[in-house]
């Protein structure tokens, strides 16, 4: 149906707008503004019925994008990450990714056809020229703007086609959670991790460089020397995790030297046992004084005296290192009698 076949009187009224002068291309002025053709009106102008079909067309289009997101969030909370199917022709894929990307595909691209299809459609379609006007525009220039808003605005028809704005509103209130989803491969909750680590009562404590389990015997009056629990093996895939929790630090300080009690009591023979890990920001801690009995942080040299409960003497770090309650088994070997009773690594009191 063209608008030649409908009456005079159905057709929408033509808008007055200023087309700027035209003129007849000659010698003296070959780039003469020809003007507009005339405007034809599209069969969703003259007819009720075939712009509520492209309203629906455009409802269904948000409302599918809806469907996708809400797919999206299924298809990430249910598919397992490990899980893979065969797609011709692409072959095995993983079957998340696959499912990601084709409900997100969807979802954006539903929006993106729905609004194009309500602009060509229902929108307003009337060609306007205007002239060219200084950068600073006038006072009348932006009362002009304004009413041309609110002439799109109402031309728009959004107030009026209430089942196209819930549908958009919808569609571009639910995508934005595919995002929000998408935190969640930040990393995985951390939940109780960092308030323990490997080492539990009868762990034995396993020389870092020569990985057999140490003897009070091997640990001299003066020395340094840096263990891991029984069982935590370099070709772990876990090894780099769980070491920079359970790293630990080991000094015989004659008993009469130690200061504080409660590390007396957790000591054997003097024998010390405290976190490799500083409590600034998570450095290992390797520089060992043995006439002062403190050990330095050599990232922003903070100082723990390991004959007072290793506390802070000097440098950034917020609290003392936690130290590891050790005894020996009954083939003489040195053991952990539990887990550091407080959470290793920076400023952890800090972040709750």
């Amino acid at each position: 149906m063209s608008s030649q076949d409908i009456p005079e009187e159905n057709l929408p009224a033509e808008q007055d707008h200023a087309h700027g002068a035209v003129g007849v291309a000659d010698e003296e002025n070959p780039f003469a503004d020809p003007g507009l053709p005339p405007h034809e009106h599209r069969i969703q102008d003259i007819d009720e019925r075939a712009a509520k079909r492209s309203e629906r067309a455009v409802a269904l289009l948000f409302t599918v994008s809806m469907l996708a997101t809400l797919g999206f969030i299924v298809s990430y909370v249910t598919i397992p990450h490990d899980r893979a199917i065969f797609v011709f022709p692409i072959g095995h894929i993983s079957a998340l990714n696959f499912a990601l990307g084709l409900t997100l595909g969807v979802a954006l691209f539903c929006i993106g056809a729905g609004a194009v299809h309500w602009a060509r459609t229902l929108m307003s379609d009337v060609e306007v020229a205007d002239e060219r006007h200084p950068i600073e525009a006038p006072p009348e220039v932006r009362a002009k703007v304004h009413a041309d808003f609110r002439q799109g605005a109402k031309e728009s028809a959004l107030g009026r086609r209430k089942l196209i704005r819930n549908t958009m509103l919808g569609a571009l209130t639910l995508v934005p959670l595919s995002g929000v989803m998408l935190l969640r491969d930040l990393g995985p909750l951390p939940h109780s991790k960092l308030r323990h680590t490997l080492w539990a009562k009868g762990k034995l404590l396993v020389n870092m460089n020569t990985n057999q389990p140490l003897r009070p015997e091997d640990v001299q009056v003066g020395s340094l020397t840096f263990a891991k629990p029984e069982g935590l093996e370099e070709t772990s895939e876990e090894f780099q995790t769980e070491i920079a929790k359970a790293a630990l630090m080991i000094v015989r300080l004659q008993p009469g030297n130690i200061k504080d009690k409660r590390e007396l009591d957790w000591s054997h023979e003097g024998i010390v046992a405290y976190s490799k890990i500083c409590t600034h920001v998570g450095c290992p801690i390797s520089l060992y004084e043995q006439q002062t009995h403190h050990v330095l942080c050599p990232c922003h040299q903070s100082t723990f005296d390991l004959s007072d409960g290793a506390r802070v003497i000097f440098g950034p770090a917020g609290h003392a290192l936690p130290q590891l309650r050790i005894g020996v088994n009954d083939e003489g070997y040195l053991q952990a009698l539990g887990d550091f009773e407080e959470p290793v690594g920076p400023a952890f009191w800090e972040r709750g």
